[in-house]
């Protein structure tokens, strides 16, 4: 069972409410769009678990605890009832923030002036590299499409991210994004590489000399600063990402970090898709203090093999502990990337 000292400074839920999508990304971790996903009560039923445990942490910390749930999919606006289950996360702005996380085609004019009015704390697409690369991936036209998405969401005024995947077909065209962010006043432009689930098992993960060479690539581009262009942060708060710049991170998920797929099954993290158990059948207050490898993953003496002589071991833990369980099948082994534990 867990204590007051398994409870984690914050509460961030990332809930997948559908798998259907429009587009069929070649990157991506999903290998169907057609799974059964869950009612609108169902998903008021989810909500009403995560305030539970939301309660119980800030009960257990004698103080308030900040919570954040970032909706997506697939493609959440897929679902016809996305908007009313934003508006509900609206009602609940007293108890935590939310996002979108969305292809953006289905983000127009009148969709950004709905969205100001729910007010997320930020609504994040996706570029992929130069116009090109980003239609090879993601379709053709779909380059044009997300930049207008953009323009009508900065238009509104609403808090606007950009998410690069980085895999070896594109991870030298970061600073390509980081400028059109920059041209567009996005607020953020970030970036994490590749894993190698579903439709992007087909595409190749970087080498540890490659993780390299591409966080010298972004660090390099965030120096590039001038007066016009301070407004958008070029971001350095993933794994490994603090080796080139900024402060050491570790893998939150099973901690700080929770995933809802649409069904219902809890997952540790997306990217790490070890079934924990349904929310439908099992609480989320159940499954956070009971299930072994939520403990093992957020254990703060947990560090994976290979790393334990390293001086970052105890701040890192592992790198990008996603990585390490799609290429070796176990993810307390030290990150593929990282060129401190692996040959490069």
């Amino acid at each position: 069972m867990s204590s007051q000292t398994d409870v984690p400074t914050h509460l961030l839920l990332q809930w997948h409410i559908t798998e259907r999508c429009n587009l069929r990304c070649a990157h991506c971790y999903q290998d169907d769009y057609a799974r059964n996903e869950l009612s609108f009560t169902d998903l008021l039923q989810v909500l009403s678990q995560f305030k539970e445990l939301l309660a119980i942490f800030q009960q257990r910390a004698g103080q308030s605890i900040p919570a954040h749930i970032t909706v997506t999919g697939g493609e959440p606006f897929a679902r016809q009832d996305f908007l009313e289950l934003l508006a509900v996360f609206a009602d609940h702005r007293s108890l935590f923030s939310f996002a979108i996380l969305t292809n953006g085609t289905f983000i127009d004019a009148a969709m950004a002036q709905r969205l100001r009015q729910l007010a997320p704390r930020f609504v994040q697409v996706s570029i992929e590299g130069t116009a090109a690369t980003h239609d090879r991936i993601r379709g053709q036209g779909n380059f044009a499409q997300t930049v207008e998405a953009i323009k009508q969401l900065r238009k509104q005024r609403l808090p606007t991210l950009i998410s690069f995947t980085a895999h070896r077909d594109n991870y030298r065209e970061f600073p390509e994004v980081a400028r059109l962010g920059r041209q567009l006043g996005v607020n953020r432009v970030w970036a994490d590489r590749m894993i190698p689930w579903g439709s992007g098992s087909q595409l190749q993960t970087l080498t540890s000399q490659e993780t390299k060479t591409f966080l010298e690539i972004m660090a390099h581009t965030r120096a590039k600063r001038t007066w016009f262009n301070r407004g958008t942060e070029i971001a350095l708060h993933r794994a490994l990402q603090f080796l080139v710049g900024g402060h050491p991170y570790h893998c939150t998920a099973g901690d700080s970090l929770l995933t809802v797929q649409p069904n219902g099954d809890l997952y540790p993290c997306r990217r790490m898709p070890i079934r924990i158990g349904n929310l439908m059948t099992t609480s989320l207050v159940e499954l956070y203090d009971n299930n072994e490898f939520l403990h093992q993953l957020r254990h703060p003496q947990q560090v994976s093999e290979g790393c334990q002589p390293c001086c970052y071991a105890h701040w890192c833990r592992g790198g990008l502990k996603c990585l390490s369980y799609a290429v070796t099948g176990n993810p307390f082994q030290a990150d593929p990337g990282c060129w401190l534990s692996q040959p490069v």
